[in-house]
């Protein structure tokens, strides 16, 4: 009998590191700049997902694609020099990563972060090495909840969608395990933990990674 072939997917805002609220901070001043004030709770609800949708939920088509990009580069420039000096994984996350490099478990990324931000993170944190697939904004045609970012993910690491345990931080990313067919653990930086109780994806939900047995959670895919 073959030996199951499992995976793990990371998102990476919110999962990896914990940097919404920086990031949250950051669209909320260049927003503004742009007229449009929000208050704290209303970036956190609407802020969420691909840059480019974020802007046309917002704004409609008022600006081009390329006035848009240059909108969301500003912003994200700004996110990375205010997060430099915070810029460190999740708690438990630098021993799970090197537990499952250790075992042969490929690991990916997929998220809706810009390239610039995973190569920030992968590059100053020196962790790209464990990380088989990194599936951007830039390579799907469907942001999240769609589930083409982890099917991608997945098809590059070679292992089955279902032997796939997805590691999330916010509903949507929940709601993306979900349409994708893999199960997922909630890392509640961002959320709490009674958002998630009706997606049925979710397994459990996590302050950080130091509880993750990652044998006994692989056990129940």
């Amino acid at each position: 009998m073959t030996e199951k072939k499992f995976g793990l997917i990371f998102d990476m805002d919110g999962t990896m590191v914990d940097n919404m609220m920086v990031h949250h901070h950051a669209w909320q001043k260049k927003l503004a700049e742009v007229g449009l004030e929000l208050t704290l709770d209303e970036v956190v609800a609407n802020c969420h997902g691909k840059n480019d949708d974020i802007l046309v939920r917002l704004f409609g088509d008022k600006y081009t694609f390329e006035e848009r990009d240059r909108i969301s580069s500003d912003k994200e420039a700004r996110y990375r020099e205010i997060f430099l000096s915070q810029l460190k994984l999740v708690e438990g996350l630098p021993e799970l990563l090197e537990e499952a490099y250790q075992a042969g478990i490929p690991m990916g990324i997929g998220t809706a972060a810009r390239f610039e931000n995973v190569d920030y993170v992968l590059d100053n944190l020196n962790i790209r090495h464990y990380f088989k697939a990194v599936v951007v904004d830039r390579d799907v045609t469907n942001g999240k909840p769609d589930p083409e970012v982890f099917f991608k993910v997945a098809d590059q690491m070679e292992v089955p969608y279902a032997n796939c345990l997805v590691f999330e931080d916010s509903p949507t990313g929940a709601k993306t395990a979900r349409n994708a067919g893999m199960k997922a653990i909630i890392l509640t930086t961002t959320h709490k933990a009674e958002e998630f109780t009706s997606i049925s994806s979710v397994m459990k939900c996590v302050d950080n990674y130091q509880s993750i047995n990652l044998k006994e959670e692989l056990a129940k895919l």
